[in-house]
């Protein structure tokens, strides 16, 4: 396997020793692995190869995690996973919302890390979707809006363009491969991260706030397409979607 064909991973720490210990590992089990202590460096790699994940620190000197990972997500086609060892919910939730795919506290064991990685790659990689996890391919039109399934972008009735993360996008698949049923959050949780639900985690929760949030009309007050179905999950209600 070729530097090309491999994933490229950036570990963004201000720890040398766990950069060094990370590096080490994950060139072991075959990804192009780059280091970055700060923002500033994050950026400079980013400048120069190709990366399709990073490993981003959430307590960093200067530009915290949070504020990288909003940039991150917002001029990068990549996934994102949070390092914290601060286990505190709240700055879980945050960074979130600011678009990371996954969160791993401090410590970790390499192989639950390793494991995750595989998980958004797999995601995030519009080449290999899950099985079973999207509509048909083409765009899909639904309400006032059409997805296009390659781009993953959604396009309003009024010309607006939309663009989706990754998860996101596995979030609105979900709901369009069962319309008008309501689907538990440790369903839908299941259907974006690929795996079971098994501690509570408000991570759904924030994901359908974001994909609510871009599916709301600035035209007016449209009726709402997630709806919250308290003691059992979420249902979505979009009409007759057709491709």
């Amino acid at each position: 396997m070729t530097s090309q064909d491999r994933n490229g991973i950036l570990v963004v720490d201000d720890d040398p020793d766990l950069r060094e210990m990370l590096n080490t590992y994950l060139t072991r089990e075959g990804f192009e692995v780059s280091e970055a202590g700060d923002g500033t460096q994050m950026r400079a790699v980013l400048d120069e190869r190709h990366v399709d994940l990073v490993l981003l620190d959430l307590v960093l000197p200067g530009e915290d995690g949070l504020a990288l990972a909003r940039e991150l997500r917002e001029k990068h086609d990549l996934g994102i996973i949070m390092l914290t060892g601060k286990g505190e919910t709240v700055d879980l939730v945050v960074g979130l919302e600011m678009g990371a795919d996954d969160y791993v506290a401090k410590p970790f064991a390499n192989r639950e890390l390793l494991a995750r990685i595989r998980s958004v790659l797999r995601r995030t990689h519009k080449s290999e979707p899950a099985a079973g996890s999207e509509p048909p391919a083409g765009n899909y039109h639904f309400a006032e809006w059409t997805l296009a399934m390659p781009s993953h972008h959604l396009t309003a009735d009024d010309g607006r363009v939309v663009s989706l993360t990754s998860t996101e996008f596995r979030l609105l698949c979900a709901f369009l491969k069962s319309p008008n049923t309501v689907i538990p959050r440790e369903i839908l949780y299941r259907e974006v991260y690929g795996k079971d639900l098994d501690a509570p985690s408000r991570a759904i929760d924030v994901l359908i706030g974001r994909l609510r949030n871009k599916l709301e009309s600035e035209k007016g007050k449209p009726p709402r397409l997630i709806k919250t179905v308290h003691g059992d999950g979420y249902s979505f209600t979009p009409g007759t979607p057709h491709i």
